[in-house]
Parts: structure tokens; C-alpha cells; sequence
């Protein structure tokens, strides 16, 4: 397995490949930068673009726009004490403090650093944890998958954090959707309303669009941010190989992010976010001068910024061999892979190894990649980002969301399905309704309906194929787990705390 690794090598080193991640990793930051914007909402956008590029452009510039867009948001978060993405939120705690002691510039420095290294991190962990288990998945027939695709939405439902019911829901919505088109196998119209347009089913693309990339504008138009921008005049940048030294002693700061990032990244539902705060916490807890941490102590911001950074290609771990995703980004580049015909799952690596395979090259270099683009003269210049004008910038988001939803069938049909998913996702952001279970019920709500009634087929109609064998059998114990496994705890641990009291 591990050989199918090295011979897409050459293929991902080639001009328009390595372009690809370059302009990512560019965009990424952009995007990261500004407030509002966050990189799943920037490949949203950009996967209706893709449909002409052959997939490993298409997938580099995915890649590329994920690490950088990490990064990215450390540079609002350490000048205007303003996360650009909520995974950003620690790296504010002390760079903000910098910044207003005249150690932005470093601050940044120690931001960039950090992210390449727990980049790097993650894109190692996903070339050596996704191959075997991707193995293990291939011995899966039609009734394994069918309970792979019902503990991913459990998963994503019941560890997502907030509300169970809310969770619920959402999900729902998305298998509804995913239904919606002709029957497959009997070829009966399903929630069609008479609409042609909807007989192929509802664009994976269109939703995405819709829900993720257009709430956050229309945010983003509602509350122009009004900020002096005096922090990124001058942020007394030296060069990075000068800096390096003085941020060797991180290294068991970036050891632990690293680590935590990538454990975070495979977990279900968790995110950067998480990482970065048990990163800090963590960071803090075991420095001898935790005193100091709040008021502008670097290896903070190295901590937070390793950890949002490590469970970046890790969150594509279960998403590339389960079709699980663990963050809504991951959940995102699941419907870029299907649009270029890639199929998450258990069959990805047999059907095209040069592809997948290829991909966590990408990640990797597009890892790299982030300490020569977000170095010192890049630093200066993104930092200049945040004096753009919001409405200038939503306006032009916008433009490009028709234009692509608009350019995948060449009809205004799409746009206004677009717009109307637009409305559908602003409003359950508004109501604290999560939109990653929307867009894993659509990926497995169709997975899960063709393999049941694959297994089902070859049952001959009876229910009890899907309880056949032991693998079947420990996916259902594992989505009893999850399902019930949080009521039980704190049942238990509360018992416990007032037996302690008594």
C-alpha cells in the first residue's frame, strides 16, 4: 500500500500541481485573514470551478486553501485580536498582547512556523494511518458499509456538541435531500414537484454553495467591521531565519500540539477549534511560568496554532476511508472528491490510488509551502488584507457563487436552488442549527440507501443479513456507543459526584 504512495509522487510534482497548492495556500490566507470568511466557505465557492481541472489541480487547490486558511487566521487574531476562523480564537489570547507590546511581526513568525509544523505533522499522520485502514475497509461488503454510513451520521450527530435534537434534525434534512431525485433501481420520481430539473437529484455542489458559502457573507455584509488597522502598519518584521532560533525552545510545545491536533482531527465532530484550546490548556498547565500567559508569551501562540493547524489532513482520515468526515471542511472536500467521481470509502484506494494518494502530497506541501509564503514580505502584505472594504468584498463573493453554481448546467434553476439553500442554511445559523450534519446526511444518506438495499438484494429480503458477521455486529456496538454512550456517563459520573457528596 505504502508503494502506491510513493509512485504518485512524480505525478503530484508537476507544474500545474505544485500551482495549484502555491495559488491554495495564497488564497487560503487571503481568505483566513479576513474575518467572516473561513476555508470552508472559500471551497464551497470553489469547487463549481473545479469541474474542468483535472482532480489532483482541483484537490491541490483544495489543499492549499486548507492549510493557508489556518494560518490565515492568525493574522487578525494576533493584530486586531479578531479571529479570522474560530479556530483562531487561542492565538489571540497572547498574540494580541504581542502585538500591542510591538512583537507582532514575531508573533506572526512564531504563527506561521507553528502552523507549518503541525501541518507537516498531520499530513504524515494521514499517509501513515490511512493506508492500513483503508486495507481493513476494502474486506467490507454492502451491510459493513450500510453501518459504517449510519455510525458516521450518529457520530457526527450525537458528538458534534449542542444540541442532540437540533443535531438530529439537520441530518435529517440532508438525507431528505439526498433522495430527492428518480429512484435508482425502481425509477419512481421522489419529491420532485413536477420540476425536470430535479429528476437527477439536488447537486452536491449546489447545497454546499449554498449553505456554507452564502450565510457568512451575508454576515459578513450585515456587520462591517470597523477596525483602525494602526497594528498592521508597522509590525517591525525581521526575517524568519533570524526569528528561528528564538523559538527552538517550542519544541515540546509543537511535540504536544501536534499530537493533540491530530487526535482531535480524526475524532468525529471535534475541530480546530477544540485542538487549539487543549493545546493551550495543555501548553499552560505544564509551563514553569504560567503567570506570564495572557500577556504576550509566544509559545501560546505556538500552541494554539500548531494544534488548529495537525488536525487538518488527520480530519480527512476517516473521510477518505470511511466517508466520515471529522470537521465541516473535511465534510466539504467529501463533495469535491464526488464531483470529480471519487467515491469516499472503503474503494477509493483500489479505484484510484495515483489520486488519493497524490492528495496527501499536497497537504504536505502545501504545509511546507506556508513558512515560504507567509514569510516576512508575505506577512507585511496579507496583514494590509484587513483594510479591504467589506461590502467591496462581499459583493464580489457573491458574483462568483452565481457565476459557478450557475456554470455547472448552464441554467437559472440552479442559482435560485442555490439561493434558496442560502436561506434555509442563514436561518438554521441563526437558530444554532448545525450545517455539517446536513451536508454527511446528503454524502451517506444515498450511501447508506444504495448499500442496504444492496445487502438487502443479496439477503433476498431478509433483515437479518445485516447482522451476519462479527464486523457488522461491532459497527452496531460502536453506534450503540456513541449513541448511547454520553447519557450513560454522565448518568454515571453525576451518581458518582453525589455519592461523593453524601
Amino acid at each position: 500500500m505504502y508503494s502506491d504512495l510513493l509512485q504518485s509522487l512524480p505525478a503530484v510534482l508537476t507544474f500545474a500541481n505544485f500551482a495549484a497548492v502555491i495559488i491554495g495556500v495564497v488564497a487560503g490566507i487571503v481568505v483566513g485573514a479576513l474575518p467572516g470568511l473561513s476555508a470552508t466557505m472559500a471551497i464551497s465557492v470553489l469547487v463549481p470551478f473545479t469541474f474542468g481541472l483535472d482532480p489532483l489541480v482541483a484537490l491541490g487547490l483544495m489543499a492549499g486553501i486548507y492549510n493557508g486558511a489556518m494560518y490565515g487566521g492568525a493574522i487578525p487574531a494576533v493584530l486586531l485580536r479578531i479571529p479570522g476562523t474560530p479556530a483562531a480564537v487561542a492565538t489571540s489570547f497572547d498574540g494580541y498582547p504581542m502585538a500591542q507590546k510591538g512583537e507582532g511581526g514575531f508573533a506572526l513568525q512564531v504563527a506561521v512556523v507553528s502552523s507549518a509544523i503541525g501541518g507537516i505533522a498531520s499530513a504524515f499522520a494521514l499517509m501513515l494511518l490511512a493506508p492500513p485502514l483503508s486495507k481493513v475497509t476494502l474486506l467490507f461488503g454492502p451491510a459493513e458499509v450500510f453501518w459504517v454510513a449510519v455510525f458516521g451520521l450518529c457520530s457526527i450527530i450525537f458528538l458534534l456538541g449542542g444540541s442532540v435534537v437540533k443535531g438530529l434534525i439537520s441530518a435529517c434534512f440532508g438525507v431528505f435531500v439526498s433522495v430527492i431525485g428518480s429512484d435508482p433501481i425502481l425509477g419512481v420520481d421522489r419529491y420532485t414537484f413536477g420540476k425536470l430539473e430535479m429528476l437527477d437529484g439536488i447537486n452536491i455542489v449546489i447545497l454546499l454553495v449554498g449553505l456554507y458559502a452564502l450565510p457568512p457573507v451575508i454576515d459578513l455584509l450585515e456587520t462591517p467591521l470597523k477596525t483602525d488597522g494602526s497594528a498592521s502598519d508597522n509590525l517591525g518584521t525581521e526575517p524568519i531565519w533570524k526569528a528561528l532560533p528564538r523559538m527552538f525552545g517550542f519544541w515540546k510545545t509543537w511535540l504536544r500540539g501536534s499530537l493533540i491536533g491530530i487526535w482531535i482531527g480524526i475524532l468525529p465532530g471535534a475541530g480546530g477549534s477544540m485542538a487549539a484550546f487543549m493545546s493551550y490548556n495543555e501548553a499552560r498547565r505544564t509551563s514553569k511560568t504560567p503567570e506570564t500567559w495572557g500577556n504576550g508569551e509566544p509559545e501560546g501562540v505556538a500552541a494554539a496554532e500548531t494544534a488548529n493547524n495537525a488536525d487538518t489532513a488527520s480530519a480527512l482520515i476517516p473521510a477518505l476511508t470511511l466517508g466520515i468526515p471529522g470537521t465541516a471542511v473535511a465534510a466539504v472536500m467529501l463533495g469535491g472528491l464526488l464531483i470529480h467521481g471519487l467515491q469516499p470509502g472503503p474503494m477509493l484506494f483500489r479505484d484510484n490510488p495515483d489520486v488519493v494518494f497524490g492528495f496527501m502530497w499536497q497537504f504536505l506541501f502545501g504545509a511546507i509551502l506556508l513558512i515560504f509564503v507567509g514569510g516576512s514580505l508575505a506577512t507585511n502584505s496579507f496583514a494590509k488584507l484587513l483594510k479591504l472594504p467589506r461590502p467591496l468584498l462581499g459583493s464580489v463573493i457573491i458574483v462568483l457563487m452565481l457565476i459557478g453554481v450557475y456554470s455547472i448546467n448552464g441554467r437559472m434553476f440552479d442559482v435560485y436552488l442555490m439561493l434558496g439553500f442560502g436561506a434555509i442554511g442563514y436561518v438554521m445559523d441563526k437558530l444554532k442549527f448545525p450545517l455539517p450534519p446536513v451536508v454527511l446526511g446528503l454524502i451517506l444518506g444515498a450511501f447508506a440507501e444504495e448499500n442496504l438495499r444492496l445487502a438487502l438484494r443479496i439477503g433476498r429480503g431478509n433483515w437479518g443479513v445485516l447482522f451476519q458477521n462479527t464486523t457488522s455486529l461491532i459497527l452496531v456496538a460502536m453506534t450503540l456507543a456513541v449513541v448511547f454512550g454520553p447519557s450513560l456517563k454522565r448518568r454515571f459520573f453525576k451518581g458518582k459526584k453525589i455519592e461523593g457528596e453524601g
